[in-house]
């Protein structure tokens, strides 16, 4: 019993300054204060017979150092388990589902249905926007129209294109 005390004396007098010490080597200083808990339980396990108790206080340090390196060991694991979770479950296959190819044949077949029904002008304005890329100035170069006239008569197609799909959805 009387060595129990001792070690506890022990462990109060130098807990500040062993959590000081583990600090650095697990990286947080509120890891360290557990690192420090840990240690001082494996310490108070000790026997007086053992012969690593000769200088107790040496002793206890090392303890926190080895303990303190397993920390950083199972952090460091656990983190690359995390990693390979996140890569694992991340994944996609490379070529989509049955079900994704059908809904995108389906959206597809949508949307080319909406671009029939727009005026052969305004088609190709969105054409030209969309698919080609080109700026309202290009575009209206093309039809023969004024840039606002381009920009109007791709909103206008915009405009048909989001009402048919939000109608195809309902």
């Amino acid at each position: 019993m009387k060595y129990d005390k001792v070690k506890l004396d022990l462990y109060v007098s130098h807990r500040s300054a062993l959590v000081d010490y583990a600090t650095p080597i697990v990286g947080c200083r509120a890891r360290a204060e557990d690192v420090v808990q840990d240690s001082f339980l494996r310490f108070s396990r000790c026997e007086p017979e053992d012969g690593a108790l000769r200088q107790p206080l040496a002793y206890l340090y090392r303890v926190v150092r080895n303990t303190a390196l397993d920390c950083v060991r199972r952090v460091s694991a656990e983190a690359r388990r995390d990693e390979a979770q996140a890569v694992v479950c991340g994944f996609e296959p490379l070529a989509p589902s049955p079900e994704e190819v059908a809904v995108g044949r389906d959206h597809l077949r949508r949307v080319e249905a909406a671009l029939s029904e727009l005026p052969e002008r305004t088609r190709k304005a969105f054409e030209l926007h969309r698919f080609d890329g080109l700026s309202f100035l290009q575009i209206g170069q093309r039809l023969e129209v004024s840039a606002a006239t381009a920009h109007r008569l791709v909103r206008d197609a915009m405009v048909h294109m989001m009402r048919r799909l939000h109608d195809a959805q309902d």
